[in-house]
């Protein structure tokens, strides 16, 4: 496994326990036998993160070498006056922060390729980075408001240009149930429901979908439905067998009271990411759950 899919591991897993198990408004509570309850978010201010704020936080996680890169580009970008030498500096800082892993940054450059040029894989990926940012912004919640609105339009665009596509119904399902979370009324429609209802035409559509499977397991988990969870991750790892489904298939046991179970894919995880501090951090919650 590459150093950076490492990284990424290690820091969606450190914030498992704030991000995945905070109540999400509008979704069943953990005794409602379905998906048939919500409630309507009330409205709140989005606030706003845009790419000179994120790209400032960004630089400094990633050092001074790529810093300066990046610095270099942003400087011909705002000092060059041709629209098309500002769209090839736009593609290519959106590509420079997508190389090192920083998903916020590279989200607004991505959005401002889509906007010029309208393609759907540039809507689709900025759409991808701003719900990665929202995930990853468990330390700057003010900044999530802004990403998933910006997820919710760059999704919304791909839609439009291609209706029967899975990966944008997918996003914007995801982009939805991440608004409500917030709290946040989206005034053009976008409910916590509408949201896994899309989700849920994309796996009667494709059963096996994975980007799908593992959302609508994740939302299961914050809903505290841990069996259907179970049932996700399953379907994930057929298709994918990879250290983040094992690792959320270990919690939803867990949660269930299956030690077992938990203690099997708690090891699955650990196998798949060779990393010695993660490995610790697994033996750790393995040792809790044989205590």
């Amino acid at each position: 496994m590459q150093k950076k899919q490492i990284i990424v591991l290690v820091a969606v897993f450190a914030v498992m326990g704030v991000l995945f198990f905070m109540p999400v408004k509008g979704l069943v509570k953990k005794d409602d036998p379905g998906h048939s309850k919500a409630t309507v978010a009330q409205a709140r201010p989005v606030s706003k993160a845009d790419v000179a704020s994120v790209s400032a936080t960004a630089k400094a996680a990633i050092g001074a070498a790529l810093s300066a890169q990046v610095t270099d580009a942003e400087t011909q970008l705002k000092n060059t006056a041709d629209e098309a030498g500002k769209l090839n500096l736009e593609k290519k800082l959106a590509k420079l922060w997508d190389d090192v892993n920083q998903p916020a940054p590279a989200a607004f450059y991505y959005q401002e390729v889509a906007r010029k040029e309208n393609k759907f894989e540039d809507w689709v990926t900025a759409g991808s980075r701003f719900n990665d940012a929202f995930t990853r912004a468990t330390q700057d919640t003010a900044a999530q408001p802004s990403f998933v609105a910006n997820a919710i339009e760059s999704y919304k665009n791909a839609v439009k240009l291609k209706p029967a596509d899975l990966d944008a119904k997918t996003g914007l399902g995801v982009a939805y149930v991440n608004q409500t979370s917030l709290g946040i009324a989206d005034a053009d429609g976008g409910s916590p429901m509408q949201g896994i209802m899309l989700l849920l035409d994309v796996v009667k559509q494709d059963p096996k979908n994975v980007k799908a499977n593992l959302s609508l397991g994740l939302f299961a988990m914050k809903s505290g439905q841990f069996e259907k969870a179970v049932s996700r991750f399953k379907t994930v790892i057929e298709q994918k067998p990879e250290a983040e489904p094992y690792f959320y298939l270990a919690e939803s046991y867990k949660e269930l009271g299956q030690k077992k179970e938990a203690v099997a894919a708690y090891q699955k995880c650990k196998e798949l990411v060779a990393d010695p501090t993660f490995g610790q951090k697994i033996d750790d919650y393995i040792k809790e759950l044989k205590n």
